[in-house]
Parts: C-alpha cells; sequence; structure tokens
C-alpha cells in the first residue's frame, strides 16, 4: 500500500514589522506633532536620527509660537487686522504643510532641510 500524500504545509505568516520599528515610526510622526516633540526627546536618547527630527521639530515649534506673538500683537492694530488676519492663515498652511512635509520625510528616512531652520536645530 502506499503512503497517503503529506498533507500542504501551512503558508508562512505575513512579515510583522518590529516593535522597536512601529515605535521608532510613531517617535517620528510624534517629533513634528508641536508638543509631542518633547516625548522622542526624552524617550528615545540613542537614535540620533528620532533626537535630529524631535530637535528640528521643537525648533519650529519655537518658531510658531513667536509668530503667534507677533501676529496677535499686530491683529490689535485696526487697520492692519484684516490683512494680518489674512496673511496668518496662509502663514498657517504653509507652516501645516511643512510639518506634513517633514513628517512625511522622516518617515522615509530622510532629513528635510529648511533654510536656516534646520541650522538653528542642529546646534542642540
Amino acid at each position: 500500500m502506499s503512503q497517503p500524500p503529506p498533507p500542504p504545509s501551512a503558508p508562512p505568516p505575513p512579515p510583522v514589522a518590529a516593535p522597536d520599528q512601529t515605535n521608532r515610526t510613531l517617535l517620528l510622526v510624534a517629533a513634528y506633532l508641536w508638543f509631542l516633540a518633547v516625548i522622542p526627546l526624552i524617550v528615545e536618547k540613542e537614535d540620533k536620527d528620532v533626537q535630529w527630527h524631535a530637535k528640528h521639530g521643537l525648533v519650529l515649534l519655537g518658531i510658531e509660537f513667536a509668530l503667534c506673538i507677533v501676529f496677535g500683537v499686530l491683529m490689535n492694530i485696526p487697520l492692519l487686522n484684516y490683512v494680518i488676519g489674512l496673511v496668518w492663515v496662509v502663514i498657517g498652511i504653509g507652516m501645516l504643510v511643512l510639518h506634513v512635509l517633514c513628517i512625511m520625510k522622516a518617515i522615509n528616512g530622510e532629513r528635510f532641510l529648511v533654510p536656516g531652520i534646520s541650522d538653528f536645530a542642529n546646534r542642540f
């Protein structure tokens, strides 16, 4: 008598991202989410890339905060408040686009260098 054929082997499980890679991706995204940029700076001391992105995100936060104060003061000028308000909306949309672009580059393992801002962030 012949032996029955062996049962087919189970397909290999799909590849799963390593936990540290998923954690690293979350930290890179958090680096550009305003005050959350402090978390990667504190949590991930060994990864120089995460540290760079966190410092870059904090510098962007500082610039946005300073712009908020300047535009807040300028909005109180009666004749300029509408023009300043429109400029502030355009700058806000530009900063949001900059954050999204930086997040996309960070996830892909690249660095987005913003002239002036990146140079200042590299000092820390």
